[in-house]
């Protein structure tokens, strides 16, 4: 069975980075792998993966040491389950606005006691050899990260119960929603929100993330990692554009 990586990075007081992927493409988790990225960020609320490239994404992430946390795209318990079932060590939960709503996701994403997972054998159990169902899923419950997202208006309004929510260990503050709650008021209004939001879940005892965040804007994502957020996610496909035009740029400058 996995160890949680970036759940054990977290607990020591370290910032995580994760890119987010949204398509198929095992590859891409393995060069994130390698060059260091701590977890990739498996998006399927919009992307097109079904259960069976998942499955085959998170291989990618194990043999590359890199953490697999899926995005899945509803509240209900099956799908959770379903996603977990392919060993994925975390899930992020969109649009999650009350404390019955984190307390319900984090519920159906752990076994018993903390929680009412479906057991199952299957991979995260290593198909049941050479460890018993008591000590497995007591395993899985301590490695696996729960993350709701904080991305309305309504959230942030019963930030205060949601924080007192158990089970719950990274709060992920993301701006794309958050600011078409708010009305689209442009960009700076929402990370004045944002500037407030990141540290109150710190002060209420849960690790914050934040998302949304521009690949060329490292200020602004320092600027919220010194405000207390320690669980940055960034599109992988903005990181590899960046790249290619800032190479271009440089053989341009040379020339």
């Amino acid at each position: 069975m996995q160890t949680n990586t970036t759940k054990a990075k977290l607990a020591k007081g370290h910032v995580v980075f994760g890119a987010i992927i949204s398509r198929y493409a095992p590859d891409l988790i393995e060069l994130f792998g390698a060059i260091g990225y701590d977890f990739v960020m498996i998006d399927c609320e919009h992307g097109t993966m079904d259960f069976d490239h998942v499955e085959h994404m998170v291989r990618a992430a194990e043999v590359f040491g890199i953490t697999p946390i899926t995005r899945v795209p509803n509240h209900e318990d099956s799908t959770i389950l379903r996603y977990l079932d392919r060993g994925v060590q975390g899930i992020i939960i969109p649009h999650v606005n009350t404390r019955e709503a984190a307390d319900a996701v984090a519920r159906a994403a752990r076994y018993a006691p903390e929680g009412h997972r479906g057991i199952g054998g299957g991979r995260p159990h290593d198909y049941n050899v050479g460890v018993s169902r008591a000590e497995s899923t007591r395993w899985i419950n301590d490695q696996l990260l729960v993350i709701p997202m904080v991305e309305e208006t309504t959230a942030v309004d019963n930030l205060d119960d949601i924080l007192t929510v158990p089970g719950v260990d990274v709060l992920h503050v993301a701006s794309g929603d958050l600011g078409q709650s708010m009305g689209n008021p442009g960009p700076e209004k929402v990370r004045a929100l944002m500037r407030q939001v990141v540290p109150r879940i710190r002060a209420g005892g849960k690790f914050v993330g934040v998302g949304g965040n521009s690949p060329s804007d490292a200020a602004g994502v320092a600027e919220f990692i010194k405000l207390g957020a320690n669980f940055v996610t960034i599109s992988a496909w903005g990181l590899l554009r960046l790249g290619a035009e800032d190479f271009r740029q440089r053989v341009e400058a040379a020339l």
